[in-house]
């Protein structure tokens, strides 16, 4: 069996060596040997296990998600699942995108030729802007809704440490708490989760999710229809 070490298992995921020692005092990457001048030693399986790591951190998820999943119940069928709804999102992308390449070749033809351009490739051009100004437009409200709420929250702090004056802290902050959690309400409207025992999609109370470990990609939760308690996987229904 190959050994590595930790310079071998950098070069060979593309990352420092500093970030695999990083992954060792975060006890998710562990080395299964040491030196008897005590440098770390890895496997192949450990080799497959970092390069999986580096996977699913190219995705969005967080190292204590990646470490709580991994040492979960069932881990393959989380992250196969964390997989499948990563190639739905990119799948979707990519047909979107070709749309939008299909119909700049058909109006790039029309103009060459000297012919109308035709209609439904205007309406497609118009609907797929309006839906990009629908998602930006989504996304700087969700960003200037944040900034109201920390930036009182912020100010308040400081004059309670500056100033000792803790009033403003006690009056704002319970409204940002109450902001907060309608906007994180807001987010969560359309969102479902995949259960890796049954496969089910469910939707659990707002409180549920509000009040549990994970991220917007998995959710430590109990599943409705089967009883499953554990990582679930968070998908968009709607």
């Amino acid at each position: 069996m190959s050994k590595y070490t930790t310079g071998e298992m950098a070069n060979l995921c593309n990352i420092s060596v500093r970030t695999v020692q990083f992954y060792d005092t975060k006890g998710i990457l562990p080395p299964t040997d040491l030196t008897e001048g005590g440098r770390r030693l890895y496997t192949d399986d450990d080799l497959t296990k970092l390069r999986l790591i580096c996977t699913l951190k190219t995705i969005g998820l967080s190292l204590e998600l990646i470490k709580g999943i991994l040492e979960s119940e069932a881990p393959t069928k989380v992250l196969e699942l964390l997989l499948d709804e990563h190639a739905k999102s990119l799948g979707n992308e990519i047909s979107e995108r070709q749309k939008q390449l299909e119909t700049v070749e058909v109006i790039k033809k029309s103009i060459r030729n000297n012919a109308a351009i035709p209609v439904n490739s205007i309406i497609d051009i118009e609907r797929t802007m309006k839906q990009n100004k629908k998602v930006r437009t989504k996304f700087r409200k969700l960003v200037a809704l944040a900034c109201v709420i920390t930036l009182p929250t912020a100010a308040a702090i400081t004059l309670w440490v500056m100033r000792g004056m803790w009033v403003p802290f006690a009056v704002v902050f319970p409204l940002s708490q109450a902001a907060a959690l309608l906007l994180d309400r807001h987010f969560y409207k359309d969102t479902a989760f995949i259960c890796p025992e049954c496969n089910g999609v469910f939707t659990p109370p707002y409180s549920k999710v509000m009040f549990t470990s994970g991220t917007t990609k998995a959710r430590w939760l109990a599943c409705t229809k089967c009883g499953y308690k554990g990582y679930c996987v968070e998908t968009v229904v709607g």
